[in-house]
Parts: structure tokens; sequence; C-alpha cells
């Protein structure tokens, strides 16, 4: 797949028809077979019609479906949806970055704290050390950060 251009698609995402697009299928207003992408403002604004979209239709069953299936994402894809869409990635990638950038802090004990606070022997603080220098040490290699204490 081709890099997305997110600038390019908000932009004309603005500049189409806002609001809510609903999916309308052939009656009076236009061909019974087709489907018709609109916005209901001051009046009937029609943005794209579908050809053969519509159930009875008459075409190829396969192709009446995938027209119906294109009617139906065309109208939820409108362009508040599609900012809503780009707003969220832009938070996400702003938050990502706020978390990649923080070192956490972790609490290095000594064996003689460890064995005070836990009543344990020698062997046992020395072992929840070491385990504990472990998991710095891989919390680290997944490209986390951590504070030295």
């Amino acid at each position: 797949m081709s890099k997305i251009d997110y600038q390019a698609l908000r932009e004309a995402a603005e500049k189409a028809t806002c609001g809510e697009w609903s999916l309308e299928y052939g009656e009076e207003r236009f061909d019974a077979g087709d489907a018709l992408i609109h916005r209901e403002v001051v009046g009937y604004l029609p943005i794209c019609r579908i050809e053969g979209a519509h159930p009875e239709s008459g075409f190829d069953e396969d192709f009446q479906m995938e027209q119906q299936a294109n009617a139906e994402f065309i109208a939820a894809a409108n362009p508040a949806t599609v900012l809503a869409l780009l707003d969220e990635r832009e938070a996400a990638k702003k938050r990502i970055a706020e978390l990649e950038a923080r070192k956490v802090n972790l609490s290095k004990l000594s064996v003689g704290e460890v064995m005070h606070m836990t009543g344990f022997s020698r062997d046992y603080a020395e072992g929840w050390c070491a385990g504990n220098d472990n998991a710095i040490h891989e919390i680290r290699t997944a490209g986390i950060k951590v504070k030295e204490s």
C-alpha cells in the first residue's frame, strides 16, 4: 500500500460537504436501481450516485452487493468521520511520543532493605534483588527509559 498523505486527506475532508451523509435507494428522485449518498440541509443535497446498488436493481447479484457495500462505505466515510479519525490518530501519536519520552522510576532496594521489609533470609533477598536487576534490564531492552536510582 502506498504511503497515505494525511495532510492532503484532511484538506480534502475539510473541503467536502460537511455533516453526516445518508444513503437512500432510488425511489422517485432518481433511478430505482441506484443508491444516492446525500445530506439533508435546507432541502436535499445529493453528493454521489452509485449505479446498481439497490437490491432490486436487476444487476448481477455479486455486482449489486459490491455496489451496495460501496454505497454504505461512502456514506459512513463522510468528512466528519474522516476528520474525527485523523484527530484520534494525531492524539494517539502525541500520547505515544509522551510515553516514549518519559522515564519510569523503579525503586532499587538493597539486600538489607529487602530482608528488613520482608523478614526473609539473605539468600531470598539476594535472589529478589537479582530478579529486580534482570527486570530493569529487560525493561530497558524493550526500549523503556528507566531513571537511575
